[in-house]
């Protein structure tokens, strides 16, 4: 696979105004991912839809953004980043405005999957920091770049709540679009195409398999705490999904163009950071719908404060200021001791947050102290796991490579949710709600998860700070000139 710079003839923008437009279109995505969470009963009053039926206003969003991403970030690679990133926010865009006229469950999942499928956004503009920035300055940008796909999440739980009491549901996709729409437009005019091409085609049969694939898991995985873990319905979308993401890697290895490249994804340091973008995925997620359901569940089912949506909401801002901070300073940590110790420290953190919530729980200072745990391991595992991603591939797969990455965490973060519903469903008593225990059990899968994440961390390998980012970041690079080729261990 080779990939060549075409850098244009004129001045290329500042590389503060291409980062900060691109933070504003993936908070904007980050925030539609989870504002919907703690105002689904209200959209389900609205449309006049069923509990389950709801659920898919999030689980489309899942489905969508886990199959367009990778596929997004290989046609950026091949067409340019900054064009399929306009043609992402253009599709965001409709999507949102689609989801803000719903009137009906059908018409809002058409918004939905429009919507998820701009999950492409994150891998392309990894792709466009790397191509723009200075080499120096390439590491921290990335950092926190992925560290708003976690501040978006935490501060969408954190707004809901105000924007659903005193306006309404639709203004949960209004108010994002007013930053979308003007957003947009400036990256079409400011920021600068990406000067690297990658040759070939797009595996357009790798691309089916793998949608039949992940939907199929996904679908199991979401459907799990209503179906029940053992059905046949579960297992048997379990099995064909799996049998299907087996044929899709058959599929990968044999092409010419793969759309994933297999002999990439066998990079100890690629398959290693995957695995552990997979558990802390699942620790994010979980916190999304655990955090708000035991801090608004009422005094006589024997825990939890009886907050209003609005006052949950604030038990999370803690979480979300502190992953700003964290991703904020992980590049300066890196530039220092490379991306592995702040992603171990990162797991280790999350790990220590959900520990606390399975043994004390009972006062608001102690769900304060594990937001600002979690939200501190979050920031600093999700900003370095894509540093470590870069650093062992080469800049034609970055947009492959980040995009993968993404999607692990969505499938990990599919997990997370749909295996602490069902803990919490199957510990319901005879009050309606869930017993103390299913949430101590909930908790305590959460911290095993980035705790195995650590462990697993420990083998991916380490490169000298001054060695990371060593290859020239595209827009350095002579017109024509070859880029540096994937590295790594296998």
């Amino acid at each position: 696979m080779t990939a060549t710079a075409e850098v244009g003839a004129g001045e290329r923008q500042h590389y503060g105004v291409t980062f900060a437009l691109l933070a504003v279109a993936g908070i904007s995505y980050s925030l539609l991912q989870s504002l919907v969470a703690p105002a689904l009963p209200d959209i389900q009053q609205a449309l006049h839809t069923s509990v389950s039926s709801v659920s898919w206003v999030l689980t489309a969003y899942l489905l969508s953004a886990s199959i367009a991403t990778p596929l997004i970030g290989r046609l950026g690679d091949m067409y340019g980043k900054e064009r399929l990133l306009v043609v992402v926010l253009i599709l965001l865009c409709l999507g949102t405005a689609v989801s803000a006229l719903a009137t009906s469950m059908s018409v809002m999942l058409v918004g939905r999957v429009a919507q998820g499928a701009a999950g492409g956004i994150f891998p392309l503009a990894f792709g466009i920091i790397r191509d723009e920035f200075p080499r120096e300055r390439v590491a921290g940008g990335i950092g926190l770049m992925s560290a708003l796909l976690g501040v978006g999440g935490g501060a969408g739980v954190v707004l809901a709540g105000p924007i659903v009491d005193h306006l309404s549901y639709h203004y949960l996709f209004w108010l994002p679009l007013l930053l979308l729409i003007p957003t947009t437009v400036a990256i079409h005019l400011f920021v600068p195409e990406s000067p690297i091409r990658v040759g070939g085609s797009v595996n357009w049969v790798g691309a089916l398999l793998m949608a039949l694939g992940l939907a199929s898991v996904l679908i199991a995985l979401s459907e799990a705490s209503s179906w029940h873990w053992l059905s046949w319905k579960t297992l048997g979308a379990l099995a064909v999904g799996v049998l299907v993401l087996v044929a899709w890697v058959r599929n990968e290895t044999r092409s010419s163009h793969p759309l994933v490249d297999m002999r990439m994804m066998r990079i100890r340091g690629v398959w290693t950071t995957n695995a552990v973008a997979a558990l802390l995925g699942f620790g994010m997620y979980s916190s999304f719908i655990l955090l708000p359901e035991y801090v608004e569940s009422p005094h006589e089912a024997g825990y939890g404060f009886g907050s209003s949506v609005t006052a949950a909401g604030l038990f999370l801002l803690p979480s979300t200021l502190a992953m700003l901070l964290a991703g904020a300073m992980t590049g300066r940590l890196e530039k220092r001791f490379g991306s592995k110790p702040p992603l171990l420290a990162g797991s280790l953190f999350a790990a220590a947050a959900y520990t606390l919530l399975a043994v004390a729980r009972g006062e608001r200072f102690e769900i304060y102290l594990a937001a600002v745990l979690l939200g501190t391991g979050i920031g600093l595992a999700f900003a370095a796991m894509v540093n470590l991603i870069i650093e062992n591939v080469g800049p034609a797969e970055t947009g492959i490579a980040t995009g993968m990455n993404t999607v692990t965490r969505t499938v990990g973060g599919a997990f997370g949710g749909a295996i602490t519903a069902s803990i919490l469903t199957a510990s319901v008593q005879a009050s309606g709600y869930p017993s103390a225990r299913g949430y101590t059990l909930a908790f305590a899968a959460c911290a095993l998860a980035p705790a195995l994440g650590a462990l697993i961390g420990l083998a991916i390998p380490r490169r000298r700070p001054e060695h990371a980012f060593g290859s020239h970041p595209a827009g350095d690079l002579p017109a024509g000139a070859p880029a540096p080729q994937a590295t790594g261990d296998p």
